[in-house]
């Protein structure tokens, strides 16, 4: 059985994200095994699995992925949809769009301090879609 939906999330600010509530509360009943596939649909912005407990991970993953990429690099030439776009690609491109996890008895079979980050790069990036595909 293949199951597949696109959900929007509301534009969320620059930063790092928690959207593991967000993610289960819009999927059907899952399957006993199998797995879910997180597709973002976008190219300045990310998804990561990470540390769901203490937020000072998240403020630290946005602190040094800034630092890494920082905006107004004169190198960059892509600089007609404003400062941040070019970084944004670049740290998306470092991340990823998707994400697969693993359906265990009707569950989502994360680690405990697991959760899923949405990781938005830009400084006005708008809502984002997710294609959200169980395949067991």
């Amino acid at each position: 059985m293949v199951n597949q939906k696109v959900i929007t999330l509301n534009p969320f600010r620059r930063g790092f994200h928690l959207i593991t509530q967000t993610i289960e509360n819009n999927l059907d009943e899952l399957p006993e095994t199998g797995i879910l596939n997180i597709h973002l649909k976008h190219t300045s912005a990310a998804l990561a699995l990470n540390e769901n407990a203490d937020p000072s991970v998240r403020r630290d993953f946005n602190s040094f992925i800034d630092k890494l990429i920082p905006e107004n690099d004169r190198t960059f030439t892509h600089t007609l949809e404003g400062d941040d776009d070019m970084p944004a690609h670049l740290k998306s491109a470092l991340f990823g769009q998707s994400l697969t996890i693993p359906i265990t008895h009707h569950h989502l079979n994360l680690g405990t301090w697991q959760g899923i980050y949405f990781c938005e790069f830009r400084n006005f990036g708008g809502s984002r879609d997710l294609v959200l595909t169980i395949i067991g």
